[in-house]
């Protein structure tokens, strides 16, 4: 939505998905994005290159589920941090996995501790830090990763706001090698008891904004009357430039390849959307080589799930240290980039020659990002 792929995941999945990342001990990070999110993306391209780059995205936002569905690929459900962070919690302590408190005020941060110790008396909190509040360019970088690196915790719990928590986040995942950093919202001062979670009627409906702002109303009011016209402005252009051509009927798609020692040259259907997305034989075999030239010129159609497809393969040689290279995108495919504001994230040659010289050009480690580390 909007140039932003969501993981298609329940919240029992991200549980899951969670303790596989802590249990692989590889620094992962999480987002969790709601309609703000999306709108500040739209105007922060560091925000929306950490939000494509993340390892796990959740949707935090009943409107966001409602917007899937309106494009024609609904998310199963709203995975909100204040719902996933207890869950969590009861996870580490289960399986001993511990836990570090990161942000909020240091009354909200204590506060929260106490009560999780009560509830869970003996689980692992490695510890619990509180900066002072400065922007993110003034924080004291050094304290806060001398003090993670010290309780070298599995999962850590960041509650700096956004984008401030994921731009953070982005900065150090690599350096503090922590398995999981999820970014939390006000979900600390929830655990603490300081800010009231609204009734589970309004949870489900997706009302729970209201009860929000009824709490601020000062901070929350004007923020999302700033965000209710650009998301949705920028949801109907979207869903008119792509999903309301989506009746014609998803072909199978091409497998005409060339190959290289390192690379390949796959020929992409006329059409990119749900159906070609579900389709993991034909991702299988586009991702079985280093890099991948992924022929663009006969393309037709493409709808947002066939764009998060193009940006979730994106992510997939990027981890692997190879790359994919969108070779003579059509103009349909171009336009629906534009649209999204995702194109600038992509490689693209307009022949297999210049494609071959971008491969050849590139570092023999990939240094670029998950993240902002260069910013």
């Amino acid at each position: 939505m909007l140039g932003v792929p969501f993981d298609h995941v329940t919240l029992a999945d991200a549980v899951k998905r969670i303790e596989q990342m802590v249990i692989s001990r590889q620094p992962h990070y999480i987002v969790t994005p709601n309609v703000d999110f999306l709108v500040q993306a739209r105007r922060d391209d560091e925000l929306r290159r950490i939000l494509l780059e993340a390892h796990l995205v959740l949707c935090d936002g009943t409107p966001l589920v409602w917007a899937s569905r309106f494009l024609g690929n609904r998310l199963p459900e709203r995975v909100a941090g204040s719902d996933l962070v207890p869950r969590l919690i009861r996870l580490a302590a289960e399986k001993n996995y511990s836990l570090f408190f990161l942000g909020a005020t240091a009354e909200s941060n204590a506060q929260a501790v106490d009560k999780v110790r009560a509830q869970f008396p003996g689980i692992n909190i490695a510890g619990h830090y509180s900066p002072p509040f400065r922007p993110l360019h003034e924080m004291d970088h050094q304290e806060i990763i001398r003090r993670i690196r010290l309780a070298r915790p599995d999962i850590l719990l960041v509650a700096f706001g956004c984008p401030k928590a994921e731009k953070w986040m982005a900065m150090h995942c690599r350096a503090l090698g922590v398995p999981v950093m999820i970014a939390i919202g006000a979900t600390i001062d929830f655990l603490a008891g300081r800010v009231k979670r609204a009734p589970v009627w309004m949870q489900r409906s997706g009302t729970e904004w209201i009860f929000r702002m009824s709490q601020e109303p000062r901070r929350l009011f004007w923020r999302y009357a700033a965000d209710f016209w650009p998301f949705g402005w920028a949801m109907t252009l979207q869903w008119w430039r792509t999903f309301r051509l989506r009746s014609a009927r998803s072909p199978a798609p091409c497998s005409a390849l060339t190959t290289g020692s390192d690379w390949q040259r796959t020929m992409a259907p006329e059409r990119l959307d749900t159906g070609l997305a579900r389709n993991n034989a034909w991702i299988s075999e586009i991702t079985d080589s280093h890099h991948c030239l992924l022929d663009l010129s006969g393309v037709k159609f493409i709808d947002s799930t066939g764009v998060g497809l193009l940006l979730r393969l994106r992510k997939m040689y990027q981890a692997s240290g190879g790359c994919l290279i969108l070779l003579a995108p059509s103009r349909a495919v171009r336009r629906v980039l534009g649209l999204m504001r995702v194109e600038k994230f992509f490689e693209i040659a307009n022949d297999a020659m210049a494609a071959r010289e971008l491969i050849e050009a590139r570092p023999a480690k990939d240094e670029s990002l998950p993240l902002a580390e260069a910013a």
